[in-house]
Order: structure tokens, then sequence, then C-alpha cells
């Protein structure tokens, strides 16, 4: 494979779920630079089409259920052709934790990472903003329950620790005062609405979600002072304050060189451990003030860095990652069909529900992936995926390994069919044990000469079946 062509797989795995070789084909035929404009200015998604899914799922007329909803957002992963919106959602989504076991209401949730896709690439001023008047994160966090002289302090405290500066870089009074600025902004027809959002009226329409409102009666009107600020604030302005802060910047590069580089210490560690690439992060931060925090821009930055270039592999893929990955290269759901549940389930057997994140923390990422249950879940899934060449992505992975290893006279080298399936399936380099074993396993059955083409195509199966199964498939 050419340093291009395995360059433009990585940018395709990190910014979004990993691509088709005839995918990829298109990229390196753009090019790098054009391939990351094309991502970063990303069109209409083309997924499958909501009026398509609905005719055979009733029940995502009514999105009233968590599985059910995080099936549904798994339809765009795996369709979409603007993955970068899905993985953004996804990024967010672990940083703005919101999930259906406090809410009930998944169409809420859904409307979040709507949010997500619409605001998670730009500055980063809107998408805090747009956060603050989300229904789904107002009741995750009680601000309804903030009131002018009674304030809660939930959304507050949660918007300075994970959502913008992180621990020690404000005060408990700086809370409060952030607390008092955000009365008032709450939900419309409250009472009405706490009802008839957990109850389910005639379908389709299933439970209705939120909406957003400012209750100007409400709101606390008095001068507060905030990180040594002091005037009459409402929300708009705290988070005016929060993003002009270098500990704001600081925070949200080391997020994404996280997500998007190489995996770091889980979040409560940041406190006091430095990052992995404290030069890259400074740089981050240079970028995020210069553009006018614009999510898009260091995103730019960080895929064309020489660090990101040389980052293949340096992340365990999380179980969305994992899930959404193999079915785009398996292509086994190119249309509505009941696997999706059992698909969007299994994320949640690894460790990851979309949609119930099991605290407003997220999830921790990284090897804590990785234990004997979850391993368990990700070998299975991908293995099984993989392993069928009924699944119309593997027919034609197949008949591309063949079209890229010689068959000579003394047949196909078994190191060389290793490496090609491994290069095309995109896992890691395989370690010298694996690889050893998977050729003493080959040369055990014997030679493979170009007349045997379906003794090749069954041995070509067994082994990306193997490969998907291996430790180097789990990164990305």
């Amino acid at each position: 494979m050419s340093d291009q062509r395995r360059l433009i797989a990585h940018l395709l795995r990190r910014s979004g779920f990993g691509a088709t070789q005839d995918e990829i084909d298109i990229a390196c035929q753009n090019g790098y630079d054009a391939t990351l404009r094309s991502i970063l200015n990303p069109g209409e998604s083309c997924h499958i089409p909501d009026d398509v899914i609905q005719r055979y799922h009733s029940d995502m007329h009514e999105l009233r259920y968590g599985d059910s909803s995080a099936a549904y957002w798994l339809y765009r992963m795996i369709s979409t052709q603007t993955p970068i919106l899905e993985k953004i959602a996804l990024f967010w989504h672990g940083i703005f934790a919101t999930g259906y076991s406090k809410l009930n209401n998944a169409r809420s949730v859904l409307n979040q990472i709507d949010m997500f896709r619409n605001f998670g690439l730009g500055k980063f001023d809107n998408l805090l903003l747009e956060l603050s008047k989300d229904p789904a994160m107002i009741i995750w966090l009680d601000n309804h329950d903030n009131h002018n002289g009674s304030i809660n302090e939930n959304f507050g405290r949660e918007l300075l620790e994970l959502f913008s500066m992180g621990i020690g870089n404000y005060s408990e009074d700086d809370i409060k005062e952030a607390s008092r600025a955000f009365t008032g902004w709450t939900l419309g027809n409250i009472e009405y609405m706490a009802m008839r959002a957990s109850k389910d009226s005639i379908w389709p329409y299933g439970r209705i979600a939120w909406h957003f409102n400012y209750d100007k009666s409400d709101h606390d009107d008095g001068i507060k002072t905030f990180l040594d600020n002091t005037g009459n604030f409402n929300g708009e302005d705290i988070i005016t304050i929060i993003c002009d802060q270098e500990s704001t910047a600081r925070f949200i590069a080391r997020h994404l060189y996280d997500f998007f580089v190489a995996d770091e210490e889980p979040v409560p560690q940041w406190n006091y451990t430095e990052p992995k690439n404290p030069e890259a992060v400074d740089e981050l931060v240079k970028i995020y003030f210069d553009s006018d925090h614009s999510i898009s821009a260091m995103l730019e930055a960080i895929f064309l860095s020489d660090y990101f270039k040389q980052s293949e592999f340096a992340r365990v893929k999380c179980p969305a990652e994992i899930v959404a990955g193999t079915l785009r290269i398996s292509e086994s759901i190119q249309s509505p069909s009941d696997k999706i549940f059992s698909s969007g389930n299994i994320t949640g057997y690894m460790g990851q529900m979309l949609l119930n994140p099991p605290s407003v923390e997220g999830w921790h990422e990284g090897t804590e992936w990785i234990n004997s249950g979850a391993l368990v879940e990700r070998v299975n899934f991908a293995s099984s995926e993989i392993g069928d060449i009924s699944n119309p992505g593997i027919n034609s992975l197949v008949s591309r390994i063949i079209e890229s290893i010689q068959v000579t006279k003394s047949g196909v080298s078994s190191d060389e069919l290793i490496d090609v399936c491994a290069e095309l399936l995109g896992a890691a380099e395989l370690s010298d044990s694996i690889k050893g074993t998977l050729v003493n396993l080959l040369d055990s059955e014997g030679t493979i000469t170009q007349e045997n083409q379906t003794e090749l195509q069954n041995r070509i199966v067994y082994l990306l079946s193997f490969i998907s199964s291996a430790p180097e498939f789990q990164l990305t």
C-alpha cells in the first residue's frame, strides 16, 4: 500500500468510521488536502431516508424507546456520505453526556444529537449557547429547577467542570454566579410538558419533545461577579466569558487530541496529569483564539499535522466505531433491516449504549473499553460480519485482495496474503506471534494455485475473520 493511500485511509477512519476500498480509491484520486477540505465542508448526508426507515420500523415513527432510537442513529452512521457529522456528534455526546435513563424521552436526546451535527464543527460559543438552551440538557442537569432566589447549581457546575474549563480553573462562587445567570432558562409550558413528555400520545407522534423557553420573570437580574468580571450577566454573557478563557481552549484542545489523535488519560486525571503532547495542545490553543473559537479550524490543524499523520492505530476504537465501522466494511445493512436492533444493542454490551451514557461524565475511553466481557462481544461481532462472504462488502473485499496478490506457479505466498488482508481490512500491522501463527496455519493447509479460486477465497475469508478478532483490529 502506498504512503498516500495509507495516510488517506487513516484520515477516513479518524474523521468517520472507516471506508471501503472504493471510497479510498476516490479519495486518493482527489488527494489528501482536497479530501480533507471535503470532509470539513460536508454537504448533504444522503443517508437512508427517514420515510424509508419508518416504513419498515413503526417504532421509529415515535422514537419512544432508547433502543430503537440508538438503532436509528446507527442507521445514520453506517449509511451517511458525510460521516464527519456523525463523528463530531459522537464526540460531543461523550462530553456533553445526556441520557435516556433520566429523561425517558428519546426524541429529545436525538434532537440534541442533531444540534451537535448542526453546530459541532462551528464556533464553540454557539455550540455552548445551543447546549444551554437544549431541553434534554435542561432536564438532565435540572436547570428547570434553577430559580431566582433558589438556585440549582447542577448545570452551572457541570458547565464549568465538564463542559468547558475543567477542575481548578474556577471557584465555588463562580459556580453560584453562573447558576444565577442561567435562572429563567427553562422549558416552555413546563407543568403540562412535564406530564406529556413522559406519556404516550396517539401513534405515530409518541412522547412530545420539550421546547426551550426563557422566563424573564424568573431570571435573577442582579449584579454578578464571574471569573473576575462584574455585571448584570445573563447566560449568554457567562458563555462569552467562559469561551474567552485559555483554560477553555486548553480543555477543548485536549479533548480533540484525545478523540481524534491518541488516547489520553480519563478526564478526572487531567488536573494533575500532563497531556501526552503538550506542544500539540499549545498549538491548538493558539488556533482556537486565532480562528475565533472554531472547532473546524482546530480539526483542520490536527488532520494536517505531523503528529496526526504519525498516529496510526494510537487509539482504541470505541464500541460505536467498531460496530459502525465493521458494518460499513461488510455493507450488510444497506436498507432497513431488523439486524439494526441487534447491532445497536451490541454497542451497549461492549460498554457504550448510545443515547444513554452512564453519568454526566460520559464514558471513560481508551484501554478502559477493553475488558474480558466487552472484548468477547467485540471479537464475536467483527469476526461474524467480516467472515461472511455473502455480505456485499466482504465479497468485494475478497475480490480486491485476489487482484492485489501475486499467484505464481508455486502458489500464493502466505506471508504476502496475510499482509494484504490486514492492510485492506484496515488493521494495524500484525504482531510477529500472530502473523507466525497464521503463516503456519496456511502453510499446513498446502499450496494454493491460481486454478483453485474457491480455496483461495475460503482462505482469504478465514484470514479476514481471524484478523478481525486480533488485537490489531481493535485500534484505529
